[in-house]
C-alpha cells in the first residue's frame, strides 16, 4: 500500500514537504519565513489547517518545543495527524444483507469509476456486489457503468434513458435482496449541489431504498475530487444538507498538488475519509489510513 499512495502523492509531495524544506534551509524561522510557509500551505489546499499549523509553529519555537528547523517537518506531520484524527471505522459491509451504498456526487468527481474501483476492492475480498445505474440522464453513464461491470464480472440493474431512477433503485434492492447480494452499490446522477430538482430526487431515491429494504440506504457515500481542494468542502456542506453523508471518497490524488485538501475536508466536516483513489485503473484504490497519509506526504517510507 504504502508504494502506491506514495507515488499517487507525488504531486502534493513535491510541493509541501519538499517545498517545506526548501523554505526551512535557509536555517532562519523568523516572520517572514513564517508567512511564506503559510502560503505554501495553502496552496496545497490545507485551507484554515495552514493558519493553525504555523500558529503552533510559532508557539512550539517560543515554549522550546521546537529547537531547530529539523524539527519543523515531524512537528508538522504530528499536528497533521491530530487535525485528521485516528483512522475512521472502516465501512462494514457484513452488518446488513444486502448492504446498500448510495454513492453522490457533482458532475466530473469520478464518481462512476470511483464506483467501478469500490465494487473491485469488495469483489477481491470475497464479497458479492451488484450495481445499480441509477444516473438515467445521461446515457454514457449507464454504458460507462456497464462496462465496468462486464470488466469486474459483477451484475448490474440498468434502464434505458431517461428511466424514473428511484423506481431503479427500487428494483435493484430487490434484485439485490433476491439474489442473495452482499453489497449494493447505487450510482446516481453527477449534479451540482445547486440544482434543487436533482437533489430533491436524490432524496427520494434515499427514501425508496428505505422502503425496501429497511434502514437503507446503510451508507452514503459522497465521491470528491481532490483537485477541486478547499470547492470540495462547499460542495460536501450542500450534500449533508440533502442527505444524510456517512462518508468520503477522495479521488484523482495522484493528479493534483493539492492534497492537503484531505486534511481540511476531515476536520471542517467531520466526515470520515474512507476511501483514496489514487490512478486511473480499477485496483488504484485504498482504504484511508491517515499514518500512511502522512507517511506519503513526508517522505517517510
Amino acid at each position: 500500500m504504502i508504494g502506491k499512495l506514495f507515488k499517487g502523492l507525488k504531486k502534493t509531495r513535491e510541493a509541501l514537504a519538499s517545498g517545506v524544506r526548501k523554505l526551512l534551509g535557509r536555517g532562519t524561522l523568523d516572520d517572514a519565513t513564517l508567512d511564506e510557509l503559510e502560503e505554501l500551505l495553502y496552496t496545497s489546499d490545507l485551507g484554515p489547517a495552514a493558519t493553525q499549523l504555523v500558529d503552533a509553529i510559532r508557539t512550539g519555537f517560543k515554549q522550546g518545543e521546537l529547537k531547530t528547523s529539523d524539527d519543523v517537518l515531524p512537528f508538522m506531520r504530528t499536528r497533521l495527524l491530530e487535525m485528521m484524527g485516528g483512522a475512521s471505522a472502516p465501512i462494514d459491509v457484513s452488518a446488513h444483507k444486502p448492504h446498500i451504498v448510495l454513492v453522490v456526487g457533482v458532475n466530473g468527481s469520478g464518481k462512476t469509476t470511483s464506483i467501478a474501483k469500490l465494487a473491485g476492492l469488495l469483489r477481491n475480498e470475497g464479497r458479492r456486489v451488484m450495481l445499480a445505474a441509477c444516473d438515467t440522464f445521461r446515457a454514457a453513464a449507464v454504458e460507462q457503468l456497464t462496462i465496468w461491470a462486464e470488466r469486474l464480472d459483477v451484475p448490474i440493474i440498468k434502464r434505458e434513458t431517461g428511466a424514473n431512477p428511484s423506481g431503479l433503485a427500487f428494483d435493484a434492492a430487490e434484485a439485490a435482496l433476491k439474489e442473495d447480494v452482499d453489497v449494493l452499490l447505487v450510482d446516481t446522477a453527477g449534479r451540482l449541489h445547486t440544482q434543487k430538482n436533482l437533489m430533491v430526487e436524490l432524496v427520494k431515491i434515499a427514501r425508496v431504498l428505505g422502503k425496501c429494504v429497511p434502514g437503507a440506504p446503510h451508507e452514503v457515500l459522497l465521491i470528491l475530487d481532490g483537485t477541486t481542494g478547499q470547492n470540495a468542502i462547499n460542495q460536501a456542506r450542500e450534500f449533508k444538507q440533502a442527505v444524510d453523508v456517512t462518508g468520503l471518497m477522495v479521488s484523482k490524488l495522484d493528479g493534483t498538488a493539492r492534497g492537503g485538501a484531505v486534511v481540511s475536508i476531515r476536520e471542517q466536516l467531520g466526515l470520515p475519509v474512507h476511501f483514496i483513489g489514487l490512478g486511473e485503473t480499477v485496483d488504484d484504490i485504498e482504504r484511508f489510513d491517515p499514518e500512511a497519509f502522512a507517511d506519503a506526504l513526508f517522505e517517510r517510507v
